[in-house]
């Protein structure tokens, strides 16, 4: 996509220095499609090379933040909405079946947050799942609803994570938990647990969110490039994007070689998304989680 094209499930703005992109698609918790990939990785360069831009916001309408990738369709060509594959997507019958061409498109698109020179914030309400919380997980801050549900339910009956934040985000402790059982927490529980920033009130968010982002704004862009590529280098040293480019090989394991590893699909098939999902996150929510 170029920067004048079209964008048909984001919305996007600049004003004051602060450049936001809304997911939009409220419908449907705002599932990330391959469009609406594509359309978040092209704003972020936009906001990028855009000199009236100092720090990019990431929010979304509707009830939810994200309820994570899109499934309908996942696996036919129906699910690239617009007969295309995300960049660098390689279809070829030596590398199909075995490199996981989904995970590492995954990660390519989100570390375009990471890599990007101005610091990204997400605004985070309702759900925030999965492939939500990957991209909540990339950004360089965020801010949550106290009451916002966060977490990675996919990894009950699917596969392992497309992007393994959960031992960079917080302690061994948690990070075990929550990618051994799936289960979800709130906003004020993800901020307790250094997960996110801060944690505000649901009616509170997007003021106190707006209040940070004006203050940063005001910082030199470059200072700001600076010391996000500073925090950024640790990190890097300490081998997180050696383990990011390694998460796709136990991901296609897990959900594709493992005992079990195509009943979620099946039941997809069989029964459609509902019993696909209380076949996968039932047992956990009659014990009270989420």
């Amino acid at each position: 996509m170029s920067p004048d094209a079209a964008r048909e499930e984001i919305l996007y703005d600049v004003a004051d220095r602060i450049a936001t992109i809304t997911l939009n698609r409220p419908e449907r918790r705002n599932a990330l499609t391959f469009r609406m990939r594509r359309e978040i990785v092209d704003a972020l360069r936009s906001a990028e090379s855009d000199d009236d831009v100092t720090v990019v916001l990431i929010r979304a309408n509707g009830p939810s933040f994200s309820g994570g990738y899109a499934l309908s369709g996942r696996g036919s060509k129906s699910y690239w909405d617009d007969g295309t594959r995300p960049d660098r997507w390689v279809d070829a019958e030596e590398f199909d079946g075995w490199t996981d061409q989904w995970a590492r498109s995954c990660l390519r698109d989100w570390m375009n947050v990471w890599e990007l020179l101005k610091p990204v914030v997400a605004m985070v309400h309702g759900h925030c799942l999965a492939g939500g919380s990957e991209l909540m997980s990339l950004c360089d801050i965020a801010f949550v609803a106290d009451d916002a549900q966060i977490g990675y339910p996919p990894m009950r009956g699917m596969t392992s994570p497309d992007i393994p934040y959960f031992p960079w985000k917080m302690t061994m402790a948690q990070a075990k938990y929550l990618q051994l059982t799936g289960n979800s927490v709130t906003g004020a529980e993800a901020a307790a647990m250094g997960w996110v920033a801060k944690s505000f009130p649901a009616g509170e968010l997007e003021e106190q969110t707006m209040r940070e982002l004006r203050a940063m704004s005001h910082i030199a862009p470059s200072l700001l490039a600076a010391n996000k590529e500073s925090v950024n280098q640790a990190y890097e040293i300490m081998g997180m994007r050696t383990h990011f480019n390694q998460a796709w090989a136990m991901h296609s394991l897990s959900g594709a070689l493992r005992p079990g590893a195509r009943d979620f699909a099946r039941k997809l098939r069989e029964g459609g998304l509902k019993t696909a999902l209380e076949w996968r996150d039932g047992p956990a929510r009659e014990e009270g989680f989420r």
